[in-house]
């Protein structure tokens, strides 16, 4: 199969004053969240991407088009409503201090396939649609440019997270101890017996052995030679 980088939109304003954003609109990044997007597309400037993928949400589609100013040849953003934010109901817009003294707050942290935001969405809901898009997107990528197509999703840290327990094999209640940071890269193939997670949650470091390495085949026993040289 084709090869997904995961990336979590840059700081925004609500990030920044520890705001729970949800879907809400008109959140935008912020000058470090810009900056942070400007230099995770210049990491991926050495990859030739054959698509960018966005949720809808405005932090996104403005780090995705960072990402597309730095591919000249990539085709233009396709926007998927399936790698939209987490519904957290009537939790979107309160401050996380204000939210973790809510008696849902030790689910969310322990037991995350049992919670059902009020009036929004479950967590295991969340999950399926983005494990299931990706993998849509990922099928059709290799479909049309081959195996060694690599292709970026730009979403959001619960989404994310949830699509790394998916490939890791993690119940999702283990979830939370997978980190996204704002702007990061988390990078699987998706093989064809199983997914292959070969990063999560990088800021820096050479990307340009995505262009070289083929992500194919079985699991190297005794870890490898690594990839090849930059």
């Amino acid at each position: 199969m084709a090869t997904v980088i995961l990336v979590r939109h840059g700081r925004t304003t609500a990030n920044a004053t520890g705001l729970l954003a949800g879907r809400a609109a008109g959140v935008d990044l912020d000058q470090i969240g810009r900056d942070q997007a400007a230099q995770t597309a210049e990491r991926l400037a050495a990859v030739p991407l054959v698509g960018v993928v966005s949720s809808p949400l405005e932090r996104c589609q403005q780090t995705a088009q960072f990402i597309l100013d730095r591919q000249p040849g990539t085709p233009g953003l396709l926007v998927d409503p399936a790698l939209i934010e987490c519904d957290y109901g009537q939790w979107q817009g309160r401050t996380l201090s204000d939210l973790a003294t809510e008696s849902l707050w030790p689910m969310v942290q322990s037991q995350p396939s049992a919670v059902v935001f009020p009036g929004g969405e479950s967590m295991a809901a969340m999950q399926a649609r983005s494990v299931a898009a990706i993998r849509r997107h990922d099928a059709a990528f290799e479909a049309e440019h081959g195996q060694e197509a690599v292709w970026v999703a730009v979403s959001h840290g619960d989404i994310i997270k949830s699509i790394l327990a998916d490939a890791f094999g993690m119940h999702l209640d283990l979830f939370q101890r997978i980190n996204i940071g704002p702007a990061s890269l988390s990078i699987v193939h998706y093989g064809t017996s199983r997914p292959s997670v070969y990063a999560t949650n990088t800021t820096a470091g050479d990307l340009s052995w995505l262009s070289k390495d083929t992500l194919a085949g079985d699991a190297p026993v005794g870890g490898g030679a690594g990839h090849k040289a930059p």
